[in-house]
């Protein structure tokens, strides 16, 4: 797991038949992007959690995800290129991509006719990388590289 997925977390594996837990101190996303950590923060007021809710709303689609995903695999990524990994046609993922880009969670680079696209924020990976984590500790996905 990467070290930006979580501020702290917990691993446990089955050593020898019994359950051994450990807890490592990462750095989080927001603080390796120079912002500061959930519990620093003021308490969210009505306009921060409702800009909050719309950024999960942009979020909680499948198919923003599984492009999300792939342009963290891949780093950056044309339109055309990510419609192959994906196996949708380029202009789906380019409507995708726009909603995206509309909340500045992707950014782009023309080179030529070509425009390649990137996730903006180290905060975007971390988020997904803590909700895999989340269906993986709680049993609904099978745990990917698990240590046991």
């Amino acid at each position: 797991m990467p070290a930006t997925a979580l501020h702290i977390y917990t691993i446990s594996c089955t050593i020898g038949g019994s359950m051994a837990m450990s807890q490592a101190r990462a750095a989080s996303a927001p603080e390796l992007a120079g912002k500061p950590a959930l519990g620093k923060r003021s308490l969210l007021d009505a306009h921060q959690a409702d800009e909050l809710v719309r950024l999960y709303e942009v979020l909680a689609n499948d198919t923003r995800l599984r492009l999300l995903h792939a342009l963290e695999r891949a780093g950056e990524l044309c339109v055309s290129d990510l419609a192959a990994q994906v196996g949708m046609r380029p202009q789906a993922v380019s409507n995708q991509l726009q909603r995206l880009a509309d909340r500045r969670i992707v950014a782009t680079r023309r080179d030529g006719a070509r425009i390649y696209y990137r996730i903006a924020d180290p905060c975007v990976t971390g988020l997904l990388d803590l909700g895999l984590c989340l269906l993986e500790e709680s049993g609904r996905l099978p745990r990917e590289g698990s240590c046991c």
